[in-house]
């Protein structure tokens, strides 16, 4: 059985979250182009042993939105529904959501473990994490209500995807969804693009942490991901041989086997 409930943000936003299994609370940050909905093959197996809450981001979902968009409304968030819970948290952010939930852990004192999935970081001496001029060709698409092109320029552009790869995604469930965050898209990349990241900022930071990457995913989000494990004490790398960057979806087997181990290990 599953429950929709919310909380609000910092900033008065309504954060919704569906909530299903029993166990220890985990909370789930999703990435671009999706919702609460992305998870693939891997909730049922990990609402057997945690209690999921599986996020709307805001401006997608069962959420709202606020009138401008900052990311660092988006850590609030993160914090929002951590603290709106009877105890600690683990919290699992993927892509972008990785971001919002390592930024989100020097804001609160209730997340007791982080496992993040390929945050895009700029890397140093990179001005742009995507190509300059991606945001405005988004935002131009984004005004002439193109919505398929939006999704379809991210998918070649920022994951690197082949055509006949995208043609096979169109043909799946998850495109519809897509198509309904397209408006978020932009945003974020261009916030992305702005980001800056302060590894001196986490030297403080204490909570237990890991860090998934594909073997397969594009060499900056790797990079990203060993930068911000430099960045947080302790914190250890998993590399998922033979996948990407949506293992949930593409190897939900080889997903659970790294990530499981981590979460269920008793809290020192």
């Amino acid at each position: 059985m599953s429950l929709l409930e919310s909380v609000r943000s910092k900033d008065g936003t309504k954060i919704a979250f569906e909530r299903r299994g029993h166990g220890p609370p985990l909370v789930m940050i999703h990435g671009t182009t999706v919702d609460r909905t992305r998870w693939g093959g891997v909730v049922g197996k990990l609402a057997e042993h945690f209690t999921l809450h599986l996020v709307d981001r805001r401006g997608r979902g069962d959420s709202g939105d606020g009138p401008s968009y900052h990311i660092e409304r988006e850590f609030e968030d993160v914090v929002a529904v951590v603290e709106s819970l009877a105890e600690p948290a683990f919290v699992f952010g993927h892509s972008y959501g990785a971001i919002c939930s390592l930024e989100a852990a020097r804001l609160t004192s209730r997340i007791a473990k982080l496992l993040l999935y390929e945050p895009p970081l700029p890397l140093p001496g990179q001005s742009h994490v995507f190509v300059s001029d991606l945001g405005e060709r988004l935002e131009r698409l984004l005004a002439a209500g193109d919505r398929d092109a939006i999704v379809t320029t991210f998918m070649r552009e920022v994951m690197r995807l082949s055509d006949n790869e995208i043609e096979s995604m169109r043909k799946t469930s998850t495109w519809e969804v897509r198509l309904r965050a397209a408006h978020t898209i932009p945003r974020e990349v261009a916030t992305a693009n702005h980001y800056q990241f302060a590894p001196a900022a986490f030297a403080d930071l204490r909570v237990p942490t890991l860090l998934i990457l594909g073997s397969r995913s594009p060499v900056f989000l790797q990079a990203a991901t060993r930068m911000a494990s430099e960045a947080v004490v302790g914190s250890k790398v998993e590399v998922l041989r033979g996948q990407g960057h949506a293992a949930m979806s593409t190897g939900p087997t080889v997903f659970l086997e790294a990530v499981l181990p981590f979460l269920l290990a008793p809290s020192l």
